[in-house]
Formats: C-alpha cells, sequence, structure tokens
C-alpha cells in the first residue's frame, strides 16, 4: 500500500476531532459498539466527475478513538464543507414545493417514496485534523497499515474487525483502490460532524454503504441529489429501499451556487436541474451493496 498524500485542516470549532460518512469505523478500545444514527449528503454528478459532501452523527457505547476510512473510485480532491449546505438545501427544496405536495405518496420515474424534505437538526459539532488519501494495492497491506496504525495511535492489540475484511478485498477487486482514513473520538454523545468535501472521477453516481457494516444499529440517510437528468439504472443498492423524499425540484445556477459554486461549476452552471432528496432507511449490517446509479 502507497501512502500518497497527508491533509490538515485546523477547523475551529468547540474542540474534539472530526468524523464525516459514510466510512467503516474501528474502534481503538475493542468491544466498543459504534452508532451512525442519522448521515447527510450532497452529490452532484455530471456523468464523468461526483462532488460528494458529507456530515453525519456519530457515537459510541463508551469513549474512545475510532480510525475511520471511505472508499472510493478514485483518487480524491479533499477539501473542508460547510454542514450548513444541508439546512439551506432543505429550505430551499421547501419554499419550492407547495404544500399540497409534501407528505405524498410518490411514483416519479427513479423511484418510488414518501414524505417531506424534512427538517435539518445537527447536534454539537465536531471538528477534524490530519486526514490522509491512500492508494491500496492489496487487501493483505491494507491490514497490516490499518493495524500498525492503530497501535501507533495507542490502540491495544489492534486488529481488523472480521465482517470487514472480506468487504475491503471486494472493494479492491471491484476497482476501488482509493481510501481516505482519520482518527476521531468520540463519546456516548451523538455528536454531528463538519462536512468534508470529495471531488473525484466517476462514471457513476456513488454513494458507499456496504462499508458501513462496522457500525451498529439503524441509520436515517438523506441525499440531496443533482445530476443533468433523472437517474434508472441502479446496479448496486436495490432501488425499491431508496425512497424520493418529494417530487425533484428546478434550481437555477444562481440557486445552486449559493449552495455549492464547485458543484455548480461542475454541472456547467445549467439553468434546468433537478434537485431531490432521497432517503434510505435501515439496520447498517444490512447494507450489502453501495448505491451505484446512471
Amino acid at each position: 500500500m502507497k501512502k500518497v498524500f497527508f491533509l490538515s485542516f485546523l477547523i475551529v470549532l468547540a474542540g474534539g476531532q472530526q468524523a464525516w460518512g459514510d466510512m467503516a469505523m474501528l474502534p481503538f478500545i475493542p468491544g466498543v459498539s459504534l452508532f451512525e444514527p442519522k448521515q447527510r449528503a450532497m452529490i452532484a454528478w455530471n456523468g464523468k466527475e461526483e462532488i460528494l459532501l458529507l456530515s453525519m452523527d456519530l457515537r459510541a457505547s463508551q469513549p474512545t478513538k475510532v480510525l475511520q476510512a471511505i472508499p472510493l473510485p478514485s483518487e480524491p480532491v479533499v477539501k473542508k464543507g460547510d454542514v450548513e449546505t444541508f439546512r439551506r438545501a432543505h429550505v430551499l427544496i421547501r419554499r419550492k414545493l407547495r404544500p399540497a405536495t409534501l407528505g405524498q405518496g410518490l411514483q416519479v420515474g427513479e423511484i418510488a417514496g414518501r414524505g417531506a424534505a424534512g427538517e435539518v437538526t445537527f447536534h454539537e459539532k465536531i471538528g477534524a485534523h490530519d486526514i490522509t488519501v491512500t492508494h491500496v494495492l492489496d487487501s493483505a497491506g491494507f491490514i497490516r497499515w490499518v493495524e500498525e496504525t492503530l497501535r501507533a495511535a495507542g490502540a491495544t492489540n489492534p486488529s481488523m474487525p472480521e465482517p470487514l475484511e472480506p468487504i475491503i478485498a471486494a472493494y479492491l477487486r471491484e476497482g476501488f483502490k482509493w481510501f481516505v482514513f482519520d482518527v476521531v473520538s468520540l463519546d456516548t454523545r451523538p455528536k454531528t460532524s463538519e462536512a468534508i468535501q470529495f471531488r473525484f472521477a466517476a462514471k457513476f453516481l456513488y454513494y458507499p454503504l456496504k462499508v458501513t457494516r462496522t457500525a451498529e444499529g439503524q441509520t436515517d440517510i438523506d441525499l440531496l441529489v443533482l445530476s443533468p437528468r433523472l437517474l434508472g439504472k441502479f446496479s448496486g443498492f436495490p432501488i425499491e429501499q431508496v425512497e424520493l423524499r418529494h417530487p425533484p425540484v428546478s434550481i437555477s445556477s444562481a440557486e445552486l451556487r449559493s449552495l455549492n459554486e464547485e458543484m455548480d461549476a461542475l454541472l456547467g452552471h445549467r439553468e434546468d436541474m433537478k434537485l431531490r432528496v432521497w432517503h434510505i432507511f435501515g439496520d447498517l449490517s444490512s447494507f450489502e451493496k453501495d448505491l451505484i446509479a446512471r
């Protein structure tokens, strides 16, 4: 395995370290349970590149440090994002929807669904530093690197969780050889991560799910999705388990620019973009495939 580069984000927040999802989590203390009750993402995909903005709520059954890892299909550019983007996007959607459309069951081409683009709530925010992007060449090297990293950071007798080893091997077989790592501190209270943005080449819209099977319990995922056209081919995570929160709303280039300038540029400053919220809910252990759409 080859370490490619190292980034430091000194985010001025109320202390602590950042966590972001959706990713594998390896506790430093054996037997500690990890939970991801809420995940938030905003995805812009133009058919060749994706920008993925991520934040999540995290907690542990007891205070611990955690090594996190997220797989990506190509080398990413990583930068700090703005967690308030999610709130602003939901406000924009609600302003554009007529009250009569909120809460209806929908069948609108991509996916069936129900419910509204609900209120976005956050817990105490945590910030981060020391993000590492790594090119993984083989699963054995990955496991050694993870265990050495945990040991160097103070973990006692670190070992790869048994369910994670075949998952990593499957990612490598499928061509996902780039991983982003961070070490974070959690306690028993849910905390909301500051957002991190990834930009990477992708022939499909992508959101990792199966790597989260190292955590426990149920999770609630809201994905704000932007693409030049509605998507109908889901080759990974079952389409039947994805709900559309509301009819897609049209947003202008100026409106998207007010949310995220880089996403507006990626999508070519179009005036006919459709923004929608995909909702996924379920037990983390049940996610056997990633969300892949075209």
